[in-house]
């Protein structure tokens, strides 16, 4: 059916017209959508403090993402349901009850067309410049419409509880730590980030939530001064240790009472024997608690970022860790921290090799017992569970429940665990290689 000359009056391009501006209006809340969701709230910040109005605005209404999308999509709704019953009436008035179905279709085309890809295309490739330029207004289509979306999430969120799903609508969609961390891993999988460059960033974001516990140094492996010693025999420790800080303990390792710095040791003894012609008797009568630091004891549970500014704050490097009993757990340095952000710091003082990954012609890697999961990780790009353990031996001792024999293997988390070495009740080498 062909429409008649006469149907094709004011009415209809009235009508015509309507329909045209409610697909605009369409796509400028379906495009509005997509570009203050998906811009970068850093690069807003950093556009905003460079004085741009519109990226100042796309903060401030993001900032309840919420009463944003209610707001959008009561706008895109509204259009898309007004020019689709538009279109309707004009293609049945012109084509009869056929017009209906013509009428479906065409709209369909128009909406998915100018109104959702096109508008949510552009939008994406530039969302920032996109959502400045729409946060002037919508920023008022959220006042004007703030009471029926008001009343809207008070019904969403009624609903959503006779479920039992609690919302949060001060919460971001992705924290931003989340958010860092997937762009660091998305960069890295695609080449643009360095392994490198991913790791310390990540290390420097995990320092809250790791804690002291997870890196010190364990008691078994603390070099200590016996304040009985001879003080000859402290100097020679002293001078042989590849520390310059050593604890000193009176009668039991565990009655730390103080620590001693090399230099201070160095300096007093020289002091004393300086001029002095009864060297001997001068060393011997030497007393190494008149020089020895206070102790800095420190819980299990500080984490790390928490730690690193109480090193700042006291202008110390040197902590000893204790449990929640007050007994002598490990201790921690500032280049202990230091270290999961940049990797391992060697010089010449430290051994060869310690805590190294060494990858055999076999495809195995050879790894210390003593050597932290997250090192271990980071060193391979795998992806090994550290909640249950701190370290490689611990992993091994947990998964397997025993304290392993030299040559026992084990098979969890897609990796093959051969021990090489024990120590008493130490794990202390292994073999590692991945099952796939």
């Amino acid at each position: 059916m062909d429409p008649s000359p006469s149907l094709l009056d004011g009415a209809f391009w009235i009508t015509s017209a309507a329909i045209l501006l409610l697909l605009v209006l369409s796509g400028f809340f379906s495009g509005s959508e997509t570009a203050l969701t998906a811009a970068s709230r850093g690069k807003l910040r950093a556009q905003a403090d460079k004085g741009n109005r519109g990226a100042d605005r796309a903060l401030t209404i993001t900032e309840d993402n919420e009463r944003l999308i209610g707001s959008v999509l009561l706008g895109n709704n509204l259009v898309n349901i007004l020019a689709t019953s538009l279109a309707t009436a004009l293609f049945t008035r012109l084509f009869g009850e056929s017009g209906v179905a013509l009428a479906t279709l065409i709209m369909t085309l128009l909406v998915l067309i100018f109104a959702e890809v096109l508008p949510k295309t552009f939008a994406i490739t530039n969302a920032e410049r996109a959502a400045a330029f729409v946060a002037a207004p919508i920023a008022l289509v959220i006042r004007v419409f703030a009471p029926v979306v008001g009343a809207v999430r008070i019904l969403v969120r009624g609903i959503l509880s006779l479920f039992g799903v609690k919302t949060d609508p001060d919460s971001h969609i992705l924290a931003v730590r989340e958010e860092i961390a997937g762009a660091l891993h998305l960069g890295h999988s695609e080449g643009v980030v360095e392994k490198e460059d991913r790791d310390r960033i990540l290390g420097a974001l995990d320092l809250s939530e790791r804690t002291v516990e997870e890196i010190m140094l364990h008691r078994s492996g603390i070099e200590m001064i016996d304040a009985d010693t001879p003080p000859r025999e402290i100097l020679t420790q002293c001078l042989e240790s590849r520390h310059t800080r050593l604890p000193v303990f009176k009668n039991d390792p565990e009655n730390i009472i103080g620590v001693i710095h090399a230099k201070d040791l160095l300096r007093a003894m020289n002091k004393l024997v300086d001029g002095s012609e009864d060297q001997t008797g001068v060393l011997e009568a030497f007393d190494i608690t008149s020089i020895a630091m206070k102790p800095y004891f420190v819980p299990d549970t500080t984490s790390l970022d928490d730690q690193m500014r109480q090193f700042l704050r006291r202008r110390t490097h040197f902590a000893l860790v204790v449990d929640e009993y007050g007994s002598l757990e490990g201790l921690i340095t500032l280049e202990d921290i230091l270290e999961e952000i940049v990797g391992e710091i060697t010089d010449e003082f430290d051994p060869d090799a310690e805590h190294s990954v060494r990858r055999g012609e076999d495809g195995h890697y050879h790894v210390d017992g003593a050597m932290t999961i997250r090192d271990l990780n980071r060193a391979t790009d795998w992806n090994l569970p550290d909640e249950a353990a701190n370290t490689v031996a611990g992993l091994v001792i947990h998964e397997a429940q025993i304290i392993p024999a030299v040559g026992q293997v084990f098979s969890f988390h897609g990796f093959r665990f051969e021990v090489t070495g024990r120590k008493d009740n130490r794990v202390t080498r292994l073999k590692i290689r991945p099952l796939a």
